[in-house]
């Protein structure tokens, strides 16, 4: 077990320990001194890193998705910690576990995935039912599906967080579509399994969670549309018209121009699963705050996702003031 986690470290502080460099480049200030711009991470989350000495030696030795040992101080900068790096060099194989770098589900996923596939065999509509099928069963897909992360920051980020989130819509699709009976719940259904196929393959997560090449260029509502079409052209007969429906779902889903829909949800099952989708990754991202350790009794980790901390409910409605105020 490593020395330190990123979440431990929330004070200022010095520090040694071993992570992962998510990202690396070189910048320079206002006044033309050069400097080394960084995320280090581990399972436990990232933090921005800065290193103002030995910047070439370092920037040919170490590369992205190298894990290395770090000597620094832990500085708030605008309310959020970030490491000063004094010192650092890779790691060598026998100083490290990997497992200590990226988070994963604690989850079977091997189970997520079964219920998965039984979801796509309960959709009613054949068209629907054999789309879906047939792109789960497809093992250059189900490999990576089981893996995947949902995003790089946002919601569940670590190792399994994609199955997981298209599960949890499963489970909502079917208590939305029984709460509203006009919805039709073969569409957010299918719309639940498909959102985010293309993070497949716009993001990488061998060693560090980040962006493929083609996932920067594209990004993922346009990778997701190339698969879905040669999946549907592949099923002799499928109706145009259906593919059509499915194909807006998918690139609207984000709800808004701003956010990376080319078009805003204009059928109602598009609407309904942006919400959706919007609310089951904010309560993620939520959620993870609320977990992290703060060494705070009253509030979460800074969210950088949602930009804000949350009360911890419990411990405020269970404390002295929260009591004396019932009293009064």
């Amino acid at each position: 077990m490593k020395p330190s986690y990123v979440s431990d470290l929330t004070t200022e502080q010095s520090v040694t320990t071993f992570l992962l460099v998510c990202e690396k480049e070189v910048r320079s200030t206002k006044e033309g001194k050069p400097y080394l711009r960084l995320e280090l991470g581990d399972r436990s989350g990232t933090i921005e890193a800065r290193m103002w000495d030995q910047i070439d030696a370092i920037s040919k030795e170490v590369d992205r998705e190298d894990i290395v040992k770090v000597q620094g101080r832990v500085e708030i900068y605008r309310g959020k910690p970030q490491l000063s790096v004094q010192q650092m060099r890779k790691a060598k194989p026998d100083e490290v576990d990997l497992a200590d770098f990226l988070p994963s589900t604690k989850e079977d996923v091997e189970k997520l995935y079964k219920q998965l596939v039984a979801e796509a065999a309960s959709i009613k509509n054949p068209w629907l039912n054999k789309l879906n099928t047939e792109i789960l069963n497809d093992p250059k897909i189900s490999t990576r599906y089981k893996r995947a992360p949902a995003a790089k920051v946002m919601h569940h980020a670590y190792l399994g967080g994609l199955l997981e989130h298209v599960i949890g819509l499963c489970g909502l699709a079917h208590q939305i579509a029984a709460h509203y009976p006009e919805l039709d719940l073969d569409l957010l259904l299918t719309a639940a399994i498909l959102h985010d196929v293309g993070k497949l393959d716009e993001l990488c997560y061998d060693r560090a969670i980040g962006y493929t090449s083609e996932g920067q260029l594209l990004g993922h509502i346009v990778m997701e549309i190339e698969t879905v079409a040669n999946a549907i052209n592949k099923i002799e007969g499928f109706p145009p018209a259906l593919k059509t429906v499915v194909q807006h779902i998918l690139i609207s889903h984000h709800g808004q121009y701003e956010f990376g829909s080319p078009k805003l949800p204009m059928i109602r099952e598009a609407l309904v699963f942006h919400y959706m989708d919007d609310l089951d990754s904010k309560l993620a991202a939520a959620r993870a705050a609320l977990a992290g350790e703060s060494g705070d009794e009253m509030w979460s980790v800074y969210s950088g996702a949602l930009q804000r901390k949350f009360l911890k409910l419990d411990a405020f409605l269970k404390s002295p003031a929260a009591a004396a105020a019932a009293k009064d």
